[in-house]
């Protein structure tokens, strides 16, 4: 049984298994993710009708996203794994909305500041996993009407789908894919940075 969080856009809690999506809870507020999140992990358990002992795996997305709320659901599947001492397994935001086309795409999401996070995929693999050919990028709204090459289909996605991303991170583990990085995917420098060390005259 594996749980499933991301906080890249809203909050997106799942419990999955082999079977599919056993239950899921899903806000679009992008602002709320901490007050959020222990909730929506108390309701999927129990619509499941599990405990957290039954939980055997924890996926989450690493982005693209902003610092703030992405960090939220990153630390929390951290903790819940380190609780139960299972494995987290790290998923691209954009991949879970990717899984299960079968044409190109374009996945966007908003980034803010009047720039969109954009992802591009070709044809999947035979195994059915997405392929992504470009990104994840920032682009200016401004150009928001330019994102789209050839015979690519967009996505724009509110939120990303926590069962989705579940079960990709099933798919990827059964057909012993690489896993991306273990770090957040933050596509822009953090707005407060360490000043120069001022010099101490004697």
């Amino acid at each position: 049984m594996l749980l499933a969080i991301d906080t890249s856009t809203g909050t997106s809690v799942a419990v999955v298994d082999r079977d599919g999506v056993r239950a899921t809870r899903t806000s679009a507020d992008t602002r709320g993710h901490a007050e959020a999140i222990g909730t929506a992990i108390e309701a999927v358990l129990a619509e499941a009708g599990i405990v957290a002992a039954d939980i055997d795996l924890v996926a989450v997305g690493m982005g693209p996203g902003p610092f703030t709320g992405l960090r939220v659901g990153i630390a929390a599947a951290r903790a819940f794994a380190l609780g139960r001492a299972v494995r987290v397994v790290p998923v691209v935001s954009h991949d879970a909305v990717a899984f299960g086309a079968s044409e190109p795409l374009v996945v966007v999401t908003d980034a803010r500041r009047r720039e969109l996070a954009v992802s591009r995929y070709g044809t999947p693999a035979p195994d059915g996993l997405p392929v992504r050919t470009g990104g994840p990028e920032l682009v200016p709204v401004a150009e928001s009407d330019a994102i789209v090459h050839g015979s690519e289909r967009r996505i724009d996605a509110a939120t990303i789908d926590a069962g989705s991303l579940g079960m990709l991170a099933l798919a990827l583990l059964d057909a012993g894919a690489p896993l991306p990085p273990d770090d957040a995917i933050y596509l822009r420098a953090p707005d407060v940075t360490l000043s120069a060390p001022k010099r101490v005259l004697g």
